[in-house]
């Protein structure tokens, strides 16, 4: 874990974490572990997406020559691959045959795709949770012609091992991820900022070039937002997921205990 050299407790660690500002949309409903962690050491807990995802037009799309009739099988990473996929689809007026295989990056991903088809389960193939779980799957297909749907910023592993193994492959891009408008976030000083992709940190400096992280602790989940922090000049303070540590939100508790040694019970007592 790329943190600090500070020992528990001392330098930029010794100031108690009091607010946290998470860079992602508010949760739709109050079962959060976030709103967890705000009740139990009295943390005022922010939210608020820092990238914006920008749908491609079908006359952008065209653009691509991309046929999506000509593919056997479409990898899908995301909700808003699914989402957008679809989107082009309907206005394409193309219906997916039922002998269309999906290769889903999680059961999440896989859940969410039955908004749009009825699925045989002879015909959905999911992963764990990250693409190099979904290789070996993917492996035993080799006869399929892919299509993987996806934003103009994506990590490089799913086309690396495509082509590295020879498959018929297209990549289509079909939404966009760009910077939010931060501009009524005045300033941004938190205790506690958490990151979740390289975009979001590229959105901190393009909203607020002179930003200074002073004391700010920087969270970072998956390790291409880790790097992105790092090659930013920023100092990383803690990292997800971690083997005592899944989550985001159980790295930013781990922290907590490790340099406040925070009594949940006697923090609770001073949420006012």
């Amino acid at each position: 874990m790329a943190e600090s050299k500070d020992k528990p407790g001392t330098g930029r660690h010794a100031k108690r974490i009091s607010s946290i500002l998470v860079t992602q949309p508010k949760p739709a409903n109050d079962v959060s572990p976030y709103f967890s962690i705000a009740e139990k050491y009295g943390i005022k807990v922010d939210f608020r997406e820092f990238i914006e995802v920008q749908p491609v037009s079908y006359k952008d799309f065209r653009k691509e020559k991309v046929n999506i009739q000509e593919h056997t099988a479409i990898i899908f990473t995301s909700r808003n691959a699914v989402d957008h996929f679809f989107r082009i689809c309907q206005e394409a007026k193309i219906e997916m045959p039922a002998e269309m295989k999906y290769f889903c990056i999680s059961e999440q991903t896989a859940n969410y795709l039955q908004k749009y088809i009825v699925l045989r389960k002879r015909k959905l193939f999911v992963g764990q949770r990250t693409a190099a779980d979904l290789f070996d799957v993917i492996k035993k297909h080799k006869g399929e012609k892919f299509l993987y749907p996806c934003s103009d910023i994506r990590k490089d592993d799913i086309p690396e091992f495509m082509r590295a193994n020879g498959f018929k492959f297209t990549e289509a891009v079909i939404y966009r991820t760009v910077a939010s408008d931060l501009s009524d976030l005045s300033d941004v000083k938190y205790d506690c900022i958490a990151f979740f992709s390289p975009s979001g940190i590229s959105s901190l400096f393009i909203n607020f070039p002179d930003f200074e992280q002073n004391g700010t602790r920087i969270a970072a989940f998956g390790p291409t937002t880790a790097k992105a922090v790092l090659e930013a000049g920023l100092e990383l303070d803690i990292e997800a997921p971690q083997p005592n540590a899944p989550s985001m939100t159980g790295a930013i508790e781990a922290y907590i205990r490790l340099h406040h040694g925070a009594d949940p019970v006697k923090e609770k007592k001073n949420v006012k």
